[in-house]
């Protein structure tokens, strides 16, 4: 099976080891923290519910305006390992501060540090994979980009199970050495990797037509994920009252996360990104739906594979879809697809002060921000079938 060979061959990709091993503990350490960090700030420093979001806000902001400048001027730099080395750096100082702080204003000064350049982090480290795999491997070099990506998320879905065991072996404190430790072993492998030659490698991607109205419909995809990704941690715990349940709830995706991620390339590969992207929003609102109505603990856990596909999906095949809009210039588009992730996340915050408390009704709001979506992306088709024919008769005559 083809799917199989390329799979084989991603793994023996010249030079590629250190990104691929890379991008694995960079997600452990991420998967560690990311179910525990609103809930540490609100049991272990003694955060308001206003005070976690704007942290989260702040941060996030600061995140997004280092990200976009970043990909603005990065196509114009020959060594771009650099820029992840000295954002790693920044990150294990924030990191450091974060584990000290036991004020709203400390926490706030570690965050920043620890989470602002961790956007430059991933849209430089994707970008210098996509044109490495473009040069090592033109034959599937779109299908190594989404494993590259799911590389990420099995790295984090192991995380997070480490982390719900942490937790249990040494409280909050593990977990924090745990992110800590993710971010140390990141750097030394950027430390060994070996960045090649810039060379012109834009002929071998096949670029997709800009559309405003896709990249609207994937922001609101996005803040929809990111505000499942802030605030379900925080109802489990209220609902069922232990913390580690969410690390072992987002570790049932990490079983179909990397077949998921395969299927859904090589469909959209077959059957175009944007009609994947649609289904997988189907299923997306299906478990934002399940979650607003209260269920029993063992309904989250049942209806996570279709939020796994989703999520295959909007970080894997839309990925490369916003990738291939801007393919003359990859970093450029690999930090405009962060950025979108970003403000996303920002929004998807805010969100949630229209709903008082931590109650499964929060998920309202993700189900209508999908469903906007979904009126959105028929639209998109359209427009670009219009504009398609319109250029034809041009041509033409």
């Amino acid at each position: 099976m083809k799917w199989l060979a390329d799979f084989k061959s991603f793994f023996r990709i010249q030079d590629a080891i250190p990104l691929i091993v890379g991008m694995f503990l960079y997600g452990i350490g991420m998967g560690i923290l990311a179910p525990m960090n609103a809930v540490y700030m609100r049991d272990a420093i003694g955060l308001s519910k206003l005070e976690i979001t704007s942290i989260f806000s702040i941060s996030l902001l600061l995140n997004m305006i280092t990200t976009i400048v970043v990909g603005l001027i990065s196509d114009k730099i020959q060594r771009k390992k650099t820029l992840p080395l000295v954002a790693s750096l920044l990150c294990i100082i924030g990191l450091t501060i974060y584990m000290q702080a036991s004020t709203y204003a400390l926490t706030l000064v570690g965050m920043v540090l620890a989470v602002a350049p961790s956007g430059l982090i991933m849209g430089q480290l994707f970008a210098m994979a996509r044109k490495h795999f473009m040069r090592n491997a033109a034959s599937f070099f779109e299908m190594a980009q989404i494993w590259l990506r799911t590389t990420y998320s099995v790295g984090f879905f192991s995380g997070l199970l480490i982390g719900a065991n942490l937790y249990i072996l040494s409280d909050f404190r593990g977990i924090l050495w745990g992110n800590l430790l993710g971010y140390v072993l990141l750097f030394t492998l950027l430390l060994i990797y070996k960045e090649q030659e810039e060379t012109s490698v834009a002929n071998v991607s096949k670029g997709e037509p800009f559309s405003l109205v896709m990249l609207i419909a994937l922001l609101l995809l996005s803040c929809g994920d990111a505000l499942r990704g802030l605030y379900l941690p925080l109802v489990v715990v209220q609902k069922f009252g232990e913390p580690q349940l969410m690390s072992y709830l987002w570790s049932v995706q990490a079983v179909f996360e990397l077949l998921f991620m395969t299927l859904a390339g090589y469909w959209a590969a077959k059957y175009g990104s944007k009609r994947i992207i649609f289904i997988a929003s189907l299923f997306a609102l299906v478990v934002y739906i399940t979650y607003s109505l209260s269920p029993p603990l063992y309904v989250f856990f049942m209806v996570q594979p279709l939020y796994s596909f989703y999520v295959s999906v909007l970080y894997g095949v839309a990925m490369g879809y916003v990738q291939r809009m801007f393919h003359t210039r990859i970093g450029f588009g690999s930090s405009l697809y962060v950025f979108l992730s970003q403000t996303a996340s920002l929004i998807g915050y805010l969100l949630p002060f229209l709903i008082p408390g931590y109650q499964p009704a929060i998920f309202v709001i993700p189900a209508a921000l999908v469903v906007s979506a979904l009126v959105l992306m028929p639209i998109a088709i359209q427009l670009e079938k219009k504009r398609t024919l319109h250029n034809t008769e041009i041509f033409e005559n």
